[in-house]
This record gives structure tokens, sequence and C-alpha cells, in this order.
């Protein structure tokens, strides 16, 4: 079984304005509400390529519900805690001549909250896979995951990590069967500029070296690159459309590529399967669906 682990979600409102002006009220000509958090979006886009995951971690209040009850109309099975105080956090994504965000704290997480997590998470069983996507919020330890991995450390599951800076660092000493860097996060953990596939590809060792199996470096419009678990590369171009919203992109690419490997057990399948959701969900308003993924497959 797939488990994605989505500490602070997030109800995403996404309004466009024809322009953005600050102090002046505002209409919007069109907007949206789905539901955010790395881990989610990694379980919604492995139920469009019909794989079953569990989505897990903490959920509090009316917005809270409203991602539980949204996810389980789309048959994602979840198992959150919820807390007893405060709500889910909302995010306000403006779209106009320029992009803003405005990402909310979320709810406070107890001791108690936490063991509870801990818990749900000792059901876990050899082979299982567990996403740990996305940043720890304020009211966690920063070392929160890898409390998570060594608590599972006397099982074999196939943690895949997709982090940034000292969280993804700290994760690598479990061994994780994926990670999952965009160029930027690369470059921020070894002081440096990745711009090249070359680049992507000496800091991929690198960090395969430090205990990551496989290592899948998402580089935008020069496409993605992934060193495996047995040595080879593999590098794929982008696939070129009309860029709509870049936000759930690389967790698509996360969930295209677990789908493509639970598949076929074929990494440069699975990177192409990773490549094209990502895509799908670039040129979407949300998340990618089947049907866009399968049209881009086709024409790879």
């Amino acid at each position: 079984m797939i488990y994605t682990l989505t500490l602070n979600p997030a109800v995403d409102y996404v309004t466009h304005v024809e322009k953005l002006k600050v102090g002046n009220i505002l209409r919007s000509n069109n907007e949206n509400v789905f539901f955010g958090g790395k881990g989610i979006n990694v379980s919604a886009v492995l139920h469009e390529h019909g794989i079953q995951s569990v989505a897990m971690g903490f959920l509090a209040g009316f917005t809270g519900k409203a991602i539980e009850d949204g996810l389980t109309q789309k048959g994602i099975q979840n198992d959150f805690v919820y807390l007893e105080k405060g709500f889910t956090r909302i995010n306000i994504k403006i779209r106009s001549d320029q992009e803003t965000d405005i990402n909310g704290i979320g709810p406070k997480i107890s001791d108690t909250d936490f063991k509870i997590l801990s818990e749900k998470l000792k059901k876990l069983k050899d082979g299982d896979i567990l996403v740990l996507a996305g940043s720890i919020p304020g009211t966690l330890p920063k070392d929160t995951y890898e409390k998570i991995m060594a608590s599972l450390s006397d099982k074999k599951i196939n943690f895949v990590v997709d982090a940034a800076g000292e969280l993804l660092v700290n994760a690598l000493k479990y061994r994780p069967f994926l990670i999952k860097p965009n160029t930027d996060e690369l470059g921020e953990i070894f002081s440096t500029k990745v711009e090249t596939v070359e680049d992507a590809a000496k800091y991929a060792l690198r960090l395969q070296e430090k205990g990551a199996r496989n290592v899948l470096v998402s580089m935008g419009a020069d496409g993605a690159f992934l060193l495996d678990q047995t040595g080879r590369k593999h590098y794929m171009q982008a696939f070129e459309g009309n860029v709509v919203n870049t936000v759930g992109a690389g967790d698509s690419m996360v969930a295209g590529f677990i789908a493509g490997y639970e598949k076929t057990r074929d990494f440069e399948y699975a990177m192409k399967v990773g490549t094209a959701s990502g895509s799908a969900t670039a040129f979407s308003e949300g998340l990618a669906d089947i049907d866009t993924i399968n049209s881009i497959l086709k024409k790879m």
C-alpha cells in the first residue's frame, strides 16, 4: 500500500483578477477551490492513474472537514488525525499580471496529536511506500521526518521524500527509495547553481552517495534527470505546452513516477510517466487528469 503524509494541508483558494492593484478593491473574474498539500496532491494524481493510496496527516475545523469530504467523494482513502482547535489553513493564490500567494499558518499540533499519528503509522508493513512531502509545520520539531523514519526503521518501508534543504539531507541516512529535488533545491544544498544536465547528474550522484537510492531532479523547462539505483542515468526533455499553473506539478511528477514504477518496475518508464504527469498539471488549472496525462504520453 502507498501512504502519503501531509502535515500541514490547505484549502487553496485561487482567484483571477485583471490587474493586481494593492490598496484597491478588486473583483475576481474567475475563481476555484482546490484541496492542497503536497502529499494530498500525490494521492490525487495516483488516483487518476488507478493506484490506491491512503492520505494521512492532520486536519482541523470546517476546512479540514471539507478536505476529508472531498477526498472521500473522489474515492481517495484517508486516515487523518483531527485536531481539537483551529482550522486547516487557507492559502490565497492571486493570479493576475503577476502571481501573489498568501499561505496560511495552520493549526497548532500538540505532542498528543503527533503520538496519535505515530500510532497510525505503525500499521505500515514491509514493502509499503510512505511519501513524506512538504515542509514541517512550525508547531512540530524540525526533525519530525527523521523521527517518523526512525520509528519505522525496523520495517522495509520505501520512503519517498519530496522536501527541501536540511529536511531532505537529513532524510538520506534512512536510504529513501526516491527523492525529488528541483534544480533550485539541489543548488541550495550544495551552495551552487545547477543549470545543465551535467550539473544535475553530478549533484544527484552526491546525494546518492549520501544514501538516496533514486534521485529524480525536476528541471522545469529543461526537462528532468534521473539517477537510478542501478547507476543508470536517464534524461527526458520537457514536453512543450501552455503553462497555466505550476502549483502541484512536482507532486504530480512524484505520483506519476510511483505509478509508472508500480506498474512496470522500469525506471525509464516511471520517469516518462512522471514527466507526463507533471506536465499535465502544469498545463491545467488544477491537478492533472488521466486523459491529459495519456494524451501527453502518446506524444512523447
